[in-house]
């Protein structure tokens, strides 16, 4: 990520930005299982690189929602086409089964809270 001047947790909340109808903050924390002052830390760092924007929600005046700039939605564009051709040259030596095996693995273990438990019989 480091070409496009973001990191692989920016690219992330970009991700998460993206991805939905406007979002807030916090929803976008909750999204990414991130605490609300990193959060605030993120979209700061994104702000200032005027990669997001915060507005007033048309629907609640009370409550701000993140947006991708279009500087933002390049830069993922860019960087998601970038994270494509690497995991591609990273995961070619592997079978289809063996490279969803190991994405399942990393998710497991960056995500833990995301993954179900399995039962093991003794």
């Amino acid at each position: 990520m480091a070409p496009f001047g973001i990191t692989g947790r920016q690219c992330a909340v970009l991700i998460a930005i993206d991805s939905q109808a406007p979002l807030s903050q916090q929803e976008v924390a909750g999204r990414l299982g991130v605490d609300r002052t990193t959060m605030v830390l993120l979209i700061d760092e994104l702000e200032t690189k005027a990669l997001v924007q915060r507005r007033r929600d048309p629907d609640d005046r009370r409550k701000n929602v993140v947006v991708l700039t279009d500087a933002g939605r390049t830069t993922l564009r860019e960087a998601s086409s970038a994270n494509t051709e690497a995991e591609r040259l990273f995961l070619g030596p592997l079978s289809g089964d063996e490279a969803a095996q190991l994405r399942r693995a990393l998710r497991a273990i960056a995500f833990p809270a995301a993954v179900k438990p399995v039962s093991h019989r003794h």
